[in-house]
């Protein structure tokens, strides 16, 4: 079992910077692949970020990449985002979620874990 509590989410102006955080509790946890998926308001949930257990593969939304960092301190049982350059189009409940494989394809039917969500709004 792996718990999962997301914060770090608020109101943010378009082109600044927020860095969200995801702390884990339970066994294993640095066995296991982390990603970052997030929802807008009537939209599906969808893929944003993921990282392996050793931190070596790192695989990005098209939509983020170059502005959003995803991170993780096994030490801490942590996983992060750092997103830049935000955009209006980047609001969305933000959900951390664990799984013990990684994926060729990142889908939420593929997580097995998912934390309750930190919520980023950005203003124009």
């Amino acid at each position: 079992q792996v718990q999962l509590v997301e914060s770090g989410g608020g109101l943010v102006q378009a082109g600044g910077s927020l860095r969200l955080s995801c702390a884990a509790s339970g066994r294993s946890f640095s066995s296991y692949a982390m990603a970052w998926f997030r929802q807008a308001p009537g939209k599906e949930r969808e893929f944003v970020a993921a990282k392996n257990w050793s931190g070596a593969s790192t695989y990005y939304a098209d939509s983020v990449k170059g502005r959003f960092t995803i991170s993780r301190d096994n030490a801490k049982n942590a996983v992060y985002l750092q997103m830049n350059s935000l955009k209006p189009e980047d609001t969305a409940r933000y959900y951390c979620a664990a799984d013990p494989y990684w994926h060729d394809h990142w889908s939420v039917d593929a997580m097995e874990y998912w934390g309750k969500g930190t919520l980023v709004t950005v203003s124009s």
